[in-house]
């Protein structure tokens, strides 16, 4: 932008959100002489048009939609830094931005995240769920601070982050009382042929689960597949099926959704992962979560 300066493009993006350069001068306080001066120095040191005329409107370029999206973005992170700093020196909580990738199960997400509530520093999450793709996004955007992943960050993704190993445990198998009773006794013979709710496909532990059964020759009979494991409980808590979630959290699934456990094996690993931009962990709630994960949480499962 080489002639021109944040003004020029703050000029441009709100013509573009007012829609015009009488309403935008108004807004701004200036004549609409200035307004569209400065266009047109921040249209010649891009060298493109950002608007063209269509009747009596002002209506965006393809380049002007592009540029709109990026000065967006640029204030919106200047409003949000803004805010930072001022909840820093008023004794506002902090804010730890974090996207759980939508298979991740709520209670071992919420085991993990905890720790950061008890900081010296008042911090406050902001949680996004979604899939990986998308939450990676706004990690190179910088609108999370970490991502809570059960696979870590491919080697294809051409994105500089960092995955940083939270922990791993086996998987506990559950089903509501008439089923654990009948199907605990054996285990895990007893699972071939059992209604078995299981993760979709794409998910991390699907594949272990399936190549762990397959070893074992036995062949549940598969009643429903799952992206959310909330909705795998809450089937398996109706008595549909047996269902699966982490041991490390089994106690809790037990009590929440009052099911018992069948059996459990160490052969079949959920694993967990923060990724974040940083190679070395800085914010004190993403440092709160992976040593409490480390130390703590995973520690002898």
């Amino acid at each position: 932008m080489r002639g021109s300066n944040y003004n020029h493009l703050y000029y441009f993006w709100t013509v573009a959100r007012e829609g015009g350069v009488a309403r935008a001068a108004e807004v701004l306080h200036l004549t609409p002489q200035t307004i569209s001066s400065q266009l047109k120095i921040l249209e010649e040191s891009l060298g493109v048009p950002l608007f063209e005329r269509s009747g009596r409107k002002l209506v965006l370029t393809d380049t002007g939609r592009l540029a709109l999206s990026f000065a967006e973005e640029i204030f919106r992170l200047g409003t949000e830094m803004t805010e930072a700093l001022k909840g820093r020196t008023s004794g506002r909580p902090r804010q730890l931005s974090v996207g759980v990738v939508d298979v991740v199960p709520k209670l071992v997400a919420y085991r993990l995240l905890e720790p950061a509530l008890h900081l010296d520093e008042p911090v406050r999450i902001l949680c996004r769920e979604g899939k990986l793709e998308s939450l990676l996004a706004d990690l190179a955007l910088h609108k999370l601070d970490m991502v809570l992943a059960d696979t870590p960050l491919a080697g294809e993704v051409s994105l500089r982050a960092f995955n940083h190993p939270l922990g791993e445990c086996g998987i506990t198998f559950f089903a509501a009382q008439p089923l654990a009773e009948r199907y605990r006794p054996g285990f895990p013979s007893s699972l071939h042929e059992a209604p078995m709710l299981i993760p979709a496909e794409g998910t991390a532990v699907r594949g272990a689960l399936m190549h762990w059964l397959d070893r074992l020759g036995l062949h549940p009979r598969i009643v429903g597949e799952f992206e959310d494991q909330a909705l795998m409980q809450a089937f398996g808590q109706s008595g549909v099926g047996i269902f699966m979630a982490p041991s490390v959290i089994a106690a809790e699934v037990a009590r929440q959704h009052r099911v018992e456990a069948i059996g459990a094996t160490d052969e079949v690993r959920e694993r967990y992962y923060a990724i974040s931009t940083e190679r070395r962990l800085r914010h004190p709630g993403v440092v709160a979560v992976s040593e409490a994960a480390r130390s703590e949480l995973f520690v002898g499962a």
